[in-house]
């Protein structure tokens, strides 16, 4: 009988890791973020004033109860710009083929600003995905003006 008790509590437990490193489990839905050129010019992306930001740096995407949290960090040329924003393609946010893309887009200072080093220019923005707006989606795509950054399932 103990040894019984045994043998299912250790294939119980030997299950457990194959679940934890599954599709099946939803903290494993997103992977690491990719970055890639991007093809898309930013006068396409000018929307409301706002342009694009020159480069997106790092991406991820945190599940969270009732969906995930999409947090990026982006770099402008310069000091000074302000007003991070991610802005869906579709305003909807429904996937196309299977996928979410999204703007990075900023104010460009009213003055000339210095350059100075990445750390003093980086800008964050972050955005809620619930569930619903997940379903059906295989990768998220943030877009700046020299590159974008992809999260897969």
């Amino acid at each position: 009988m103990r040894l019984a008790l045994v043998l299912t509590l250790a294939t119980s437990l030997a299950a457990c890791a194959t679940v934890r490193d599954s599709r099946v489990n939803p903290f494993n839905w997103f992977g690491g973020a990719e970055s890639q050129p991007t093809t898309v010019s930013a006068v396409e992306l000018v929307a409301d004033g706002r342009v694009p930001v020159d480069q997106v740096t790092r991406m991820e995407l945190k599940q969270m109860p009732g969906g995930a949290i999409l947090s990026v960090a982006g770099l402008p040329p310069t000091q000074g710009w302000w007003n991070a924003e991610l802005i869906a393609l579709d305003p909807d946010e429904v996937p196309v083929d299977g996928v979410l893309t999204y703007r990075f887009v900023v104010d460009k200072p009213n003055r000339l600003t210095r350059q100075s080093t990445p750390q003093s220019r980086e800008l964050t923005a972050g955005r809620f995905l619930s569930d619903q707006t997940l379903a059906g989606v295989s990768r998220v795509v943030v877009v700046a003006a020299r590159n974008s950054m992809t999260s897969s399932r």
